[in-house]
């Protein structure tokens, strides 16, 4: 259900004000430590932004899609790891209990999930599982009113704080997805070990890790929907998610044109600033108009989804076009920065480093194409 508009209004302006006078001044000190400050955790507490999606019967936003992308658009504004830290609870980490949970299991974590008390992961990929995640091979093998769940997920992100893993698991032998089924899985069941954080390229303060099961007794009660549902849930889940992160691309965008711009009529070449060489220019009429392509296709979408449309397509599309955009972008802002965007102190190489992750999770650009081939076809048919 939507907001009213000036209570939304007011949301998006205290969003605005918090990633400008509290999230951007830190930036150089989480890519410096890795960590995100506990302070900075504690107001997004206070703030809501734990709960952006989830009902207000269970002490959410509950914020409709479009509604939605306009605060990931904002937040998009500064460090991605910043998002990252309840970006979990918001989609991936939460959406599956959501979408597919009972009454009972809803009570039982949503309230705590939108507070930021648990924080919630996703878990499908594998060690040789990755974008074939129809064909994950952790299993669940049901003895009584608990199965054991065997196997390594990898690349978990928050799996380093995370209270609850949405894990992907197969009790059938059926082939593909038919096979998979979902789990709640508490981290202190006993067999549940998480893996070292991975170095990662970019987006320092965001962590991945192993997650690792070991005959872990999950009760029947913790399933999320039938037996071989898993892959379907999954699935939904990544819909909303893919439109989440194109909107987090927008708002990446728009903060990288709008240092260009500000670079560009500050640096002086030629007896003038190098905003006014046509070159320039160009680069950055490429990236505005792009980015205005994306933020388009970000919002119709969300409108398409909120309105009970089938946006498989299209969310595939606006993940697909944003990420690849934004990539784009930020390549041409350290071109406009020149020797200065390869240096770290003025962060455009810090962003462009960020960015290219956008184009992996949530499903590959590759996946993305194939999803967008397939529904098309479909259509045609």
């Amino acid at each position: 259900m939507a907001l009213d508009a000036e209570t939304f209004d007011a949301l998006i302006d205290t969003v605005r004000r918090f990633v400008t006078e509290r999230l951007r001044p830190m930036e150089a000190r989480v890519e410096a430590e890795d960590s995100i400050p506990s302070e900075l955790i504690e107001e997004m507490r206070q703030l809501g932004l734990f709960g952006l999606s989830i009902g207000e019967d269970y002490g959410g936003l509950g914020l409709a899609m479009g509604e939605e992308v306009r605060v990931a658009m904002e937040l998009g504004r500064t460090t991605p790891a910043f998002r990252s830290a309840f970006g979990t609870n918001v989609g991936i980490g939460s959406q599956g209990l959501v979408i597919a949970g009972s009454d009972e299991q809803k009570r039982e974590w949503l309230p705590k999930i939108a507070t930021g008390e648990i924080i919630t992961s996703f878990a499908l990929t594998e060690p040789d599982v990755g974008s074939d995640s129809g064909n994950v091979k952790t299993r669940a093998v049901r003895d009584g009113d608990t199965y054991k769940l065997s196997g390594t997920k990898r690349y978990i992100t928050n799996a380093d704080k995370a209270d609850l893993f949405t894990v992907m698991a197969r009790t059938g032998d059926e082939p593909g997805g038919r096979g998979v089924s979902a789990f709640l899985v508490p981290r202190d069941l006993p067999g549940v070990s998480i893996g070292e954080p991975e170095k990662k390229m970019g987006q320092k303060g965001a962590k991945v890790a192993d997650l690792n099961l070991d005959e872990v007794p999950v009760p029947v009660a913790n399933r999320l929907g039938e037996e071989g549902q898993g892959f379907k849930i999954a699935m939904q889940v990544l819909d909303r998610g893919r439109l989440h992160i194109a909107a987090v691309c927008v708002g990446l965008a728009e903060r990288l044109i709008a240092d260009s711009v500000a670079y560009a009529q500050e640096r002086q070449q030629f007896g003038k600033p190098i905003a006014e060489h046509q070159l320039i220019q160009a680069m950055i009429a490429d990236s505005k108009t792009e980015a205005l392509a994306a933020r388009a296709l970000v919002l119709e979408t969300a409108a398409k989804k909120d309105a009970g449309e089938n946006v498989v397509l299209e969310s595939a599309a606006a993940k697909y076009y944003a990420s690849e955009m934004v990539g784009r972008v930020a390549d041409r802002a350290v071109q406009i920065y020149g020797g200065a965007g390869y240096i770290a102190d003025y962060g455009i190489e810090r962003l462009y480093r960020d960015v290219r992750l956008f184009r992996i999770y949530e499903g590959t650009s590759q996946i993305q194409q194939l999803i967008i081939a397939r529904e098309t076809l479909k259509r045609g048919e």
